[in-house]
């Protein structure tokens, strides 16, 4: 294809690796919404609301995810895992999850200066 430019990234598990630690951990678990998954064909999707980092920005409608303390397989992968990070961006997107033992799914937002902040977001969680 004439003018197309391919860049690969490769990112390693160790060199490109940010750490958070055990309180860090905690502390994003404090912060953000909790729900517990249960055994089963759990859909997750925002249905509506966004954030932007004023009044008047139009509000991006994302969230991350952070599911944690269960065994399940993440659809989009097809591995069984005990966690996951995961993001949800537009409201065409979702994260479908088949739940084997009860999870917690986290649902926050990063930010480096919440002061300016507005909106919300509401996320939808049905188990079929």
């Amino acid at each position: 294809m004439e003018g197309c430019v391919v860049t690969d990234l490769k990112v390693h598990s160790q060199h490109n690796c940010y750490r958070l630690s055990p309180e860090q951990m905690q502390a994003i678990q404090d912060q953000g919404v909790l729900v517990r998954l249960e055994p089963g064909t759990n859909i997750v999707k925002l249905r509506e609301g966004g954030f932007g980092y004023t009044a008047n920005d139009n509000a991006e409608p994302a969230v991350l995810l952070w599911i944690y303390g269960g065994k399940f397989v993440n659809k989009k992968t097809n591995v069984e895992v005990n966690a996951t990070w995961t993001s949800l961006n537009g409201f065409d997107d979702a994260l479908v999850v088949e739940v084997i033992d009860p999870a917690t799914l986290c649902a926050f937002f990063f930010d480096t200066h919440v002061g300016d902040n507005e909106g919300e977001l509401t996320l939808s969680v049905v188990r079929i």
